[in-house]
């Protein structure tokens, strides 16, 4: 696009108005963003981290027969059926989740823990509790999947912010020495410099973090999308066929073994049972994932036959999906240790008085702000004299 007046308005109202729409959504997910970064530090503080107080070989890599502990599980709970069972990378935690249907929705789930070396049932899974309210306020603003669909939009448009307002600043680049604050003029001028500074300064992290946010707004429709795609071409031999009934649910311990025949050297993070959303109505679908940090984040399914125990198939999942899981530990930068968790939290506050200053800049804009900035951005320009 040629740079001319007309061309520096449309990047001006494009920064202006992705901002002003999502700045005060974006204020609230930085100030939620903050303590779910340390939510395994803040858990542990309260003892809710099961994994930092049980000894013995990851649940992940031996223990009890997982048909063992899931008798023990259903016994708990006699008239609900297996929905998910999930294992730790670091303890002998494992986790199993009923509820009273296969297509249970999450609120009618239960999440049952177990130590897999001793068999002991630790419990259900604590309720409420102020993380809770935090997380569901950051992901969907406790309205389910419109507010995560909403979040993701808002996500989308601060991008679009930070790519027009590095268009608008980068002439200023030119003519003024890198961080420059021209904290001797007016007020207004020195808050501008400071959130055009700011604002290059994290644009990177900004850009990973608004890309991220906005995918894993919508994970449910990219996992509905694998299940109606992927998922339904794995297991076309058993279309027409009726969903088992648990009752002829066969050996999750048969099926975790044929299954890490087909993917030997990757370690099972999850089962998804028969009926759910992360399964067919005939499979158990055992999800493994790397031993790197990031790759620990990319899963590979293997489905295997519920009743007889015999491996379907076992694929890599669709890039897209892929993204998805990569995306949420780069979002919460959980993925290098307390380090990169402080860096992560460092960099929040930044953002959190960029968007503040851009703000006060808005409120205190003054008449004919639009063509003021405009005019200023050309007379910046390296080019300012041929411009129009």
């Amino acid at each position: 696009m040629a740079v001319t007046r007309d061309a520096i308005r449309i990047w001006y109202l494009t920064h202006k108005w992705s901002s002003i729409v999502s700045t005060l959504f974006l204020l609230m997910l930085c100030v939620t963003g903050l303590p779910l970064i340390f939510h395994d530090e803040i858990d542990a503080a309260f003892d809710e981290d099961y994994d930092s107080t049980l000894a013995g070989a990851p649940s992940a890599q031996a223990g009890l027969p997982l048909d063992e502990v899931l008798a023990t599980a259903l016994a708990d709970r006699p008239d609900e059926v297996p929905l998910f069972m999930a294992f730790s990378q670091d303890s002998p935690l494992l986790t199993v989740t009923t509820g009273p249907s296969p297509d249970a929705a999450g609120e009618d789930m239960t999440l049952l823990f177990f130590d897999r070396t001793s068999g002991q049932t630790l419990g259900p899974a604590p309720s409420g509790g102020v993380m809770d309210i935090v997380l569901s306020l950051h992901t969907d603003l406790m309205l389910g999947l419109p507010g995560m669909l909403f979040l993701g939009v808002m996500g989308l448009a601060f991008v679009l912010s930070l790519v027009s307002g590095t268009v608008l600043y980068a002439p200023f680049m030119r003519r003024l020495p890198f961080a420059t604050l021209r904290t001797g003029r007016t007020k207004r001028l020195g808050r501008l410099d400071q959130h055009n500074f700011l604002g290059i300064v994290t644009l990177g992290w900004a850009l990973v973090i608004g890309l991220t946010g906005a995918i894993n707004a919508f994970a449910d429709p990219l996992t509905d999308a694998w299940r109606e795609g992927e998922l339904a071409e794995m297991t076309a031999a058993y279309e027409g066929s009726a969903p088992l009934v648990p009752s002829d649910y066969g050996s999750i311990d048969a099926a975790m073994a044929a299954a890490q025949t087909a993917l030997p050297g990757l370690s099972p993070q999850f089962i998804g049972f028969p009926g759910g959303a992360w399964s067919s109505g005939h499979h158990y679908a055992i999800f493994f994932q790397g031993d790197r940090p990031l790759t620990s984040h990319v899963l590979t399914p293997a489905l295997v036959d519920a009743e007889t125990g015999e491996l379907t198939d076992a694929a890599s999942m669709p890039i897209i999906n892929q993204a998805l899981m990569l995306s949420k530990p780069l979002h919460f930068g959980d993925y290098g240790g307390l380090p990169l968790k402080l860096l992560w939290a460092l960099l929040t506050l930044v953002t959190i008085w960029v968007l503040w200053t851009g703000v006060m800049l808005w409120l205190r804009r003054g008449s004919g702000h639009v063509d003021r900035r405009v005019s200023e951005i050309l007379q910046a320009h390296p080019h300012a004299a041929n411009l129009k």
